[in-house]
């Protein structure tokens, strides 16, 4: 499964797509387990004390924000769809 990550989640991941084997039908919510799982620094900056996605970071699948999709962090994935992870980000 690819998955995009934005601006400074980048450096932690290695890179701009990383690709993850994981099964067709995982959730939101365990995508984002593997995630940092696999790379524990990330955890900081998805996830808050009660381990729920901080308000100020957007999964989007299929260019719609996981959490307002049907289903929420427990929607299921399938390996065709496109995931996007954005860090808060803040400028002028």
């Amino acid at each position: 499964m690819k998955i995009n990550f934005y601006a400074t989640l980048r450096p932690i991941v290695g890179g701009r797509t990383v690709e993850l084997p994981l099964e067709e039908g995982v959730t939101v919510r365990e995508l984002v387990t593997s995630l940092v799982e696999q790379w524990p620094p990330l955890r900081e900056q998805l996830l808050d004390e009660h381990g729920e996605l901080y308000q100020h970071v957007h999964v989007f699948i299929n260019g719609r924000d996981a959490p307002y999709r049907d289903g929420g962090m427990e929607a299921t994935i399938t390996a065709e769809d496109v995931i996007d992870v954005f860090p808060a980000v803040a400028g002028g």
